[in-house]
């Protein structure tokens, strides 16, 4: 982190407990960045704060050192049930709440407090055990949180801290009713101390912090048309059909070591990782049906630098911390203007610089208008130089998986052997010689020259076309 990104703020200057400051003195923290500085004064004094900054400016551990410094100087209630947590972190995705509780064991690990984690896809019954035999601190996701509460696993009715963490991404991923669900079941907003911090604090946002937060105090560290100004900003418009090459080609250019490539689709993100690997990268895509323990074990290969290239959907463009990120490439435009923000963000966290490249292809460059609109500049435009782009050695076909029948349901589908419509008296509706299709279409998938389904094989399909006919 460099000195320029840090306030003058020193942790040691603050009141917080003396088991605190050695845990964060541990991880090599002297002095507060922008937001740690502004809203560390207000929560440590017991006063609600709705924060706003940039991604990787410090919003976690902000909200997790007002919150164990709360439990550390105010002591439980006697007469607290076992499974009664006095403190709850809600976050959106896995991975966010994953990064949380790794951050809260790091500040957490002299203090004595007790810590969960509980997020769906994995450990289950391990997790109800540890919630069943008492945690301090409740970290986890909106539906794994429901579904235990409703098995009466945990009581939320001593909880002393709540904390919001990506507050505009559960209205993104309609979390925003089980938000309410949870909060409608602590104690009054005037009995707790409620903190909400995200990258961007929309109007809906705010209306859910007045209505279930005590009158809390707004701190805003950037304005509301943010970018991150360290980041060096680039723009091609290659065709449908030249943005794998030119990818390929920039990632050979640039030497990729940890670059993160952002996709609209999983579909896409597949396709990637497979041309990727073809041609001698080593990439793995990550997105929302990914199972955890791959996820988890995907992000730490990544961190480690074994995976060169990370594929992700906008499931991953939030809450992540990964630093040391040298590239961003924006494959496909967002559909969000904030997206974009949140992107890119991924290689400037805490005062790093780093570079975006994104394509304009013609599917997404209609996003491009609002993308600067809301940035408030042009994205800086280059050409594409033939030297670029890449020969792309074409993937092998995706696996085919079998998906298990229904109950009653045959193997194969319907009552044809085969599982298909028959065409001219043959099973399974295919015919010899007819083109297996793979990749190519109108959702942004980018054929790879002479591959099926590229411009290549149109003769032949045209040519199937007239002998149905």
């Amino acid at each position: 982190m460099s000195d320029a990104h840090l306030s003058q703020l020193t942790f040691e200057s603050l009141e917080v407990a003396e088991s605190l400051k050695r845990g964060i003195a541990d991880l090599g923290y002297t002095r507060c960045t922008p937001i740690q500085a502004q809203t560390l004064p207000v929560a440590l004094a017991g006063r609600d704060v709705a924060g706003q900054a940039q991604t990787g400016t410090g919003k976690t551990a902000a909200f997790l050192i007002a919150l164990l410094n709360r439990l550390l100087t105010s002591p439980a209630a006697a007469d607290k049930p076992l499974n009664a947590p006095r403190a709850i972190v809600i976050a959106p995705t896995r991975e966010l709440a994953v990064q949380i509780h790794s951050d809260a064991e790091g500040i957490a690990r002299h203090t004595g407090l007790k810590l969960a984690i509980v997020f769906g896809g994995v450990d289950y019954d391990k997790q109800r055990r540890i919630l069943e035999e008492g945690v301090d601190v409740l970290i986890g996701t909106p539906g794994r949180i429901i579904d235990y509460y409703k098995q009466q696993v945990f009581d939320l009715r001593c909880i002393e801290v709540a904390v919001m963490d990506e507050a505009d991404r559960m209205f993104d991923l309609g979390f925003i009713k089980d938000i309410r669900f949870i909060l409608r079941r602590l104690p009054h907003p005037s009995r707790r101390l409620t903190m909400m911090f995200s990258a961007t604090l929309s109007h809906r946002v705010m209306e859910l912090a007045y209505e279930h937060m005590n009158n809390p105090e707004l701190i805003r560290i950037e304005p509301d048309k943010m970018t991150v100004d360290r980041v060096k900003q680039v723009l091609y418009f290659p065709a449908t059909e030249e943005k794998i090459p030119l990818l390929m080609g920039l990632l050979r250019r640039i030497d990729a070591r940890r670059t993160m490539v952002f996709v609209n689709t999983k579909r896409i993100a597949e396709v990637l990782e497979r041309t990727l690997t073809a041609n001698g990268f080593v990439a793995q895509a990550l997105s929302g049906d990914v199972p955890q323990n791959k996820r988890l074990k995907m992000m730490t290969d990544f961190h480690n630098g074994e995976i060169a290239v990370l594929i992700a959907t906008d499931v991953a463009s939030r809450g992540l911390h990964i630093p040391d990120v040298s590239h961003v490439f924006n494959f496909d435009l967002p559909n969000d203007a904030e997206d974009y923000v949140h992107r890119i963000g991924r290689t400037a966290r805490a005062g790093a610089e780093g570079d975006a490249i994104s394509f304009g292809c013609e599917e997404y460059a209609i996003s491009l208008p609002d993308i600067e609109r809301y940035i408030g500049h042009q994205i800086p435009r280059a050409a594409i130089d033939v030297v670029d782009l890449a020969a792309v050695t074409a993937p092998p076909p995706a696996e085919w998986r079998e998906r298990a029948p229904r109950p009653g349901q045959p193997r194969g589908g319907g009552g044809r052997p085969g599982g298909g419509r028959s065409v001219g008296g043959r099973p399974g509706g295919s015919r010899p010689g007819a083109p297996h299709r793979t990749g190519g279409g109108s959702s942004g998938n980018p054929p790879v020259a002479g591959a099926p389904g590229s411009a290549n094989s149109a003769a032949g399909s045209n040519g199937a076309r007239r002998r149905r006919r």
